[in-house]
């Protein structure tokens, strides 16, 4: 993504695990906007917004664009999600 501003948008959720679901939902349906970078999706606790969690595995892929799988996955990158 060329340098510029990054929007960032509160949402609440009540763990952990459930921030990442909506965090994958919200930036599967951003994917159509091509100012967005839907695999680059982090987490944070509402009181300690320095520490983010990946929502999506955080390796870059050939052509610098991220992989779209769960983070820690098994297996090879992809930028087609799957069911984790």
């Amino acid at each position: 993504m060329s340098p510029g501003w990054v929007i960032h948008l509160p949402v609440v959720a009540g763990d952990l695990l459930s921030a990442q679901r909506l965090a994958r939902v919200v930036a599967h349906w951003t994917h159509v906007l091509p100012q967005t970078d839907p695999a680059g999706t982090t987490v944070s606790a509402e009181d300690d917004q320095n520490v983010r969690h990946w929502v999506f595995c955080d390796r870059l892929m050939p052509g610098g664009r991220r992989c779209l799988i769960w983070p820690d996955h098994d297996g090879e990158c992809s930028r087609r999600p799957r069911r984790g």
